[in-house]
């Protein structure tokens, strides 16, 4: 398991700092901050990532009329050698707790950045 290292966005110009994907990777997560998760596939297929809180459960989105469960994560498909970038705070609700991301690929096939 690795921890995904922040790349501070305040300095000019910043060095981003990578991790490379494990069977099970986590990230802290602070909200409302603006942090931005990539996650670049290596591979050449597509792969479903996963981030998953341990305490996301349930949503009651408003104008729903009911709850949603959420407690087996925001899948998020990364494309055959492509780069998706996930605003957090866009998915805040899924990053609740101790924040496990998983993928059904090899040890490195996801090369994480984490910008804030």
């Amino acid at each position: 398991m690795a921890t995904i290292a922040q790349t501070s966005m305040r300095g000019n110009p910043a060095t981003v700092t990578t991790t490379t994907s494990t069977a099970s990777d986590t990230l802290a997560y602070s909200a409302n901050s603006g942090q931005v998760l990539l996650m670049r596939n290596t591979t050449a297929g597509s792969l479903n990532v996963t981030i998953d809180g341990s305490g996301a459960t349930t949503i009651n989105p408003p104008g729903y009329g009911g709850t949603i469960d959420i407690s087996t994560g925001k899948v998020i498909a990364v494309g055959a050698n492509a780069t998706v970038v996930v605003p957090l705070d866009q998915i805040k609700a899924f990053l609740v707790g101790t924040i496990a991301i998983t993928h059904p690929g090899s040890a490195g096939d996801i090369v994480y950045s984490l910008l804030g």
